[in-house]
């Protein structure tokens, strides 16, 4: 069975409205359970304090900032290739989400950042390529909304985030491009010596679940709100033409 055939708009609002209440109804356990265990099952860090507990919002928002680009990189490489309406109108949806985690993610970093470093801000490379990614995020989504033809939109939206990728790369390995930033090393890797310790480790994990699982649940919700306004368009247009 072939895995373009969900690429039909039809056949991927009949499996995406089967998907999304048990998907919304995970997505929000796994939230609920991994951020309360975060925040007020683990202990307080002995140099950080508190504020060690923005990680539990910070670093699964941060990485689907980066994720959701990556998406939409994928999702209009096969627009370019097969011209499936449905992967450009996906890219399109991910955008405000994934916009909205970036700015979570700059916004949960400036209030660890000013306890930590003892500013709200500073133009660390990591810090600098994620404010320079959001910037583009809002390119993105202006870019769709000021081109009238829906097709010349996509083509343009997905050579902005061809050329956007090379900023979420940066966004995730700035910390081992520059190692003089102020930010911190990975929360997270391969190497168990360099992970957090095994009382945020686990809450962390959960949490990161249940991000990656908000953001497909509100991507399928929006590629579906973007489905029915291009055929209210196409009948808005034929109607039109009548």
């Amino acid at each position: 069975m072939s895995l373009w055939r969900y690429a039909n708009p039809a056949e991927f609002m009949r499996v995406s409205g089967a998907l999304l209440p048990g998907l919304a109804a995970l997505a929000a356990a796994t939230l609920v359970g991994g951020l309360g265990w975060g925040f007020f099952a683990t202990p307080h860090d002995y140099q950080q304090g508190a504020s060690v507990k923005v990680l539990f919002v910070h670093v699964p928002a941060a990485l689907m900032a980066i994720n959701a680009w990556l998406m939409m990189l994928v999702a209009s490489l096969v627009w370019f290739v097969r011209r499936h309406h449905v992967s450009a109108l996906a890219a399109r949806a991910a955008a405000p989400v994934g916009a909205t985690m970036t700015l979570v993610a700059l916004a949960t970093g400036a209030i660890w950042g000013q306890p930590m470093w003892g500013t709200w801000w500073a133009w660390d490379p990591r810090l600098t390529s994620f404010f320079v990614l959001f910037l583009f995020y809002l390119g993105y989504i202006a870019l769709w909304e000021a081109i009238d033809d829906p097709d010349k939109a996509a083509d343009l939206t997905a050579i902005l985030c061809l050329v956007g990728s090379v900023f979420a790369l940066l966004s995730r390995y700035a910390v081992f491009f520059w190692s003089q930033g102020l930010h911190q090393g990975p929360s997270l890797s391969l190497d168990s010596r360099e992970n957090v310790d095994d009382s945020f480790y686990f809450p962390l994990i959960l949490s990161i679940a249940g991000f990656v699982l908000l953001f497909v649940a509100l991507v399928l919700v929006r590629t579906r709100t973007e489905i029915r306004a291009r055929r209210l368009q196409a009948l808005e247009a034929a109607e039109a033409r009548g």
